[in-house]
């Protein structure tokens, strides 16, 4: 990596000597937290290369980590695409980049190449790694596209450029092994690779080194980290290894899935003092009809008593979820079944979706369900979460609470936004200088999702 790091650093210092300037990058994400860090990789390559960071569209180089988990979010990048070729006009030498999930499907890219001619370079999930390599082939030849089916590497040692300097995402695993009907990551991402502890413990030491307070575990199932390696090791004595780590004050993880969550798990969580009190269990349906259908692997029954059994250890954890609406197939008595649960879950927060086909996965193949009656049970469900999310949620209100103070309010700058434990944001009056320290906060207003409190 480093020889390609060198040669891209010549090319663009030949190429800044030729315009008299600076080279501006725009890196801009799509979808999840494993996406937010790819980006952070991305940018740490161009940064190292040489260019400065913009967001303008106009930048000499442009490069989309995109996203397919939902169609909405392909036509998202089309549009970004169509409205950057005027760009393209008026300075033949930017370069625009797609890479990502998106990428990893056949004809996507056959459409980015039939109808988006001016996309330079084009490469997929499997190869990231490779993008010091992958930019110098684009120079050197105009235009380049290499994806890659699969891949067993794991290399982490790129350089990165942190959107914030006190936290940071850590990828623990690749790929996914679940294959839920409605899923497009296990053919996208590929299947589980875990990388081994020591790697994850010394990246995260050497974050801590400079000045990273809290991390995140980053996997689409992390509840199956290990089951790959050599010498297996479970996720539970992993967050062991990590809360050791001297320096390291928070412990932040996603995403679980519900079959794979051990009661080891739960005793680690409820006896650390590090893990922060905020677990992400996507329930998807509440139906155990619907839960077969999306295989899932369990049911109504298990996932209640899963989320007993949670909050019997850490009654004041934080739960949160996802919920699709209108999967192939549900009716309104299983959408009943998924207002019980949530309902009985009393979820701090779910992140409500209807059901979008997703070309290539098993439940595209099956019968859908009439749009218009799953915005009307779309809508029920939104109510029903909202209501009990907002009760759930507003317990804190009064309390004193510790808060990472992450960054300045965008609506007034005299405030500071940050985060509790439980994931819930947190406006307080303050400066700048607070921003990456953990600060005791009293709790003095609740807004719906959020509060506003005072540094005590």
């Amino acid at each position: 990596m480093d020889g390609y790091l060198e040669t891209l650093k010549k090319i663009i210092s030949e190429k800044e000597s030729i315009i008299g300037r600076k080279l501006t990058c725009q890196v801009t994400t799509f979808g999840c937290q494993m996406n937010a860090r790819d980006s952070e990789k991305l940018l740490g390559v161009l940064s190292e290369a040489g260019f400065i960071e913009t967001n303008s569209d106009d930048a000499d180089f442009i490069i989309y980590n995109t996203c397919t988990i939902r169609d909405n979010a392909n036509q998202r990048v089309y549009g970004r695409l169509g409205a950057l070729k005027p760009y393209k006009k008026k300075n033949p030498s930017m370069k625009i980049a797609l890479c990502g999930c998106m990428m990893q499907e056949e004809t996507v890219v056959e459409k980015i190449k039939n109808s988006y001619g001016f996309v330079d370079l084009i490469f997929g999930t499997h190869n990231l790694f490779d993008f010091p390599r992958l930019l110098v082939e684009m120079y050197e030849r105009d235009k380049y596209t290499e994806i890659w089916d699969d891949t067993d590497i794991i290399k982490e040692d790129l350089p990165v450029k942190r959107k914030y300097p006190f936290k940071s995402g850590i990828n623990i695993m690749f790929g996914c092994n679940n294959f839920c009907t409605y899923c497009i990551v296990p053919y996208v991402r590929g299947r589980e690779r875990s990388r081994k502890p020591e790697e994850i413990i010394e990246e995260i030491e050497s974050l801590v080194k400079d000045g990273v307070v809290e991390i995140m575990l980053l996997g689409q199932n992390v509840n199956s980290y290990g089951n790959n390696l050599e010498n297996p090791i479970s996720f539970a004595k992993l967050l062991t290894m990590v809360e050791k780590i001297d320096g390291l004050k928070r412990i932040r993880f996603m995403t679980s899935h519900p079959k794979d969550l051990s009661d080891e798990l739960i005793d680690v969580m409820a006896s650390s003092k590090k893990i922060c009190s905020h677990i992400h269990l996507p329930l998807q349906s509440g139906s155990t009809k619907i839960l077969k259908a999306m295989n899932r692997r369990y049911n109504k029954e298990s996932y209640l008593e899963l989320v007993r059994k949670i909050r019997e250890k850490m009654p004041d954890i934080s739960i949160t979820t996802d919920i699709i609406v209108g999967f192939p197939g549900e009716t309104r008595e299983e959408v009943l079944d998924t207002i019980d649960v949530i309902k009985k879950a009393e979820f701090d927060n779910a992140f409500t979706f209807i059901y979008s086909i997703r070309t290539g996965t098993p439940a595209a193949k099956m019968e859908q369900v009439d749009p218009e009656i799953v915005k009307e049970h779309f809508d029920m469900v939104l109510s029903v979460v909202q209501e009990t999310a907002k009760k759930r949620t507003e317990r804190f209100l009064g309390r004193t609470v510790k808060v990472l103070c992450e960054e300045a309010n965008e609506s007034d700058d005299t405030f500071i936004d940050g985060r509790m434990s439980s994931n819930t944001v947190v406006h307080l009056k303050g400066s700048k200088d607070l921003i990456g320290k953990i600060v005791d906060v009293k709790l003095t207003e609740f807004h719906g999702f959020y509060y506003t409190g005072e540094l005590v």
